[in-house]
């Protein structure tokens, strides 16, 4: 049985496809999207603040090296597939960072199969963020006469990943509830905590519908995109896995890694992407991660990931 939250996704996708008026107001996206990513940092933070320094660094220190690497080993399957340079790049680079919705719907699966994970998982989503980025950005400046990446913009380009509304909510939030801790967040536990999986409903209403407009988008680019946003995520989830079992993770934590290397972003990915690779095809790119990738993950996906750690942990 699919977790609550997955049927409103389903029906954003159904309202679309059947040509509904359904929308949710601009304003109320971005205060949904900024309310889950402050609230999944806070929660890490408030973890963070009850654990050792020393057990999470090399956790991060993993988790950035897999960011960095996914591009690198997707470019050249990229390639053989008859992507071009920039896109290639473009696609690793939306593939090395994170979903951060994604993640809220793993640890929503979690919970409802009462499956304990590393409470400071949300620390990963904010090291996974960037990496990924900068090796993108490195594959392009590769094929720089090509793709016509701008040399002058690296500056801009690290301004927008660092400090950019993701990147920015998530760190701040994680500082905020590391520094204040469980009790000084009590407070304000009734607005951050306690409605957390209704917001993502709502947010996951608004996906549903973006990514209903997207599918009609597949068949234009061919049969190669569902290539891509299929066989990359399973394959990613078990390079994930393997990285929760070294780190020495639970059954929840593999499945967290597993989902989140497997995941695509499209919030930070397309921005960055333009900055740096102007050549590269961003509709591809964003109909992947946002049409393929995130449907397949949250419907059928994250299922599978947490069957996968199951049985490779024992748990």
């Amino acid at each position: 049985m699919f977790d609550v939250v997955i049927f409103f996704f389903l029906l954003g996708v159904f309202a679309r496809l059947v040509g509904s008026d359904l929308r949710l107001p601009e304003a109320l996206y971005e205060t949904l999207s900024i309310y889950l990513l402050l609230a999944i940092g806070l929660k890490g933070g408030i973890e963070l603040a009850q654990q050792p320094m020393g057990a999470v660094l090399p956790q991060v220190i993993g988790v950035a090296a897999i960011g960095f690497v996914v591009p690198l080993l997707l470019y050249p399957v990229l390639r053989a597939l008859r992507f071009n340079g920039p896109d290639s790049a473009s696609i690793g680079a939306h593939f090395g960072s994170v979903s951060v919705v994604t993640f809220a719907v793993v640890t929503a699966a979690l919970v409802r199969h009462e499956i304990a994970y590393e409470a400071h998982a949300p620390l990963w989503v904010a090291v996974l963020e960037a990496p990924g980025l900068i090796a993108g950005v490195l594959l392009a400046r590769m094929f720089d006469q090509q793709s016509g990446a701008r040399s002058g913009q690296w500056g801009k380009l690290l301004h927008d990943v660092v400090f950019g509304k993701s990147v920015l909510l998530l760190l701040g939030g994680l500082i905020i509830g590391a520094v204040a801790g469980p009790v000084g967040t009590e407070p304000i536990k009734a607005v951050f905590i306690d409605p957390f999986k209704g917001v993502l409903a709502l947010f996951l209403l608004e996906l549903g519908l973006v990514a209903g407009g997207r599918l009609a988008q597949v068949r234009r680019y061919g049969w190669q995109v569902v290539v891509v946003g299929v066989v990359f995520p399973l394959g990613l989830s078990v390079l994930g896995a393997a990285l929760g079992l070294l780190l020495g993770l639970s059954t929840g934590g593999v499945a967290i890694m597993a989902t989140l290397v497997a995941s695509a972003s499209y919030i930070a990915a397309p921005t960055a992407m333009r900055i740096a690779v102007p050549a590269a095809n961003a509709g591809l790119s964003i109909t992947i991660a946002l049409g393929i990738v995130f449907p397949f993950n949250v419907v059928l996906g994250i299922p599978i990931y947490i069957k996968m750690a199951q049985w490779l942990t024992g748990g």
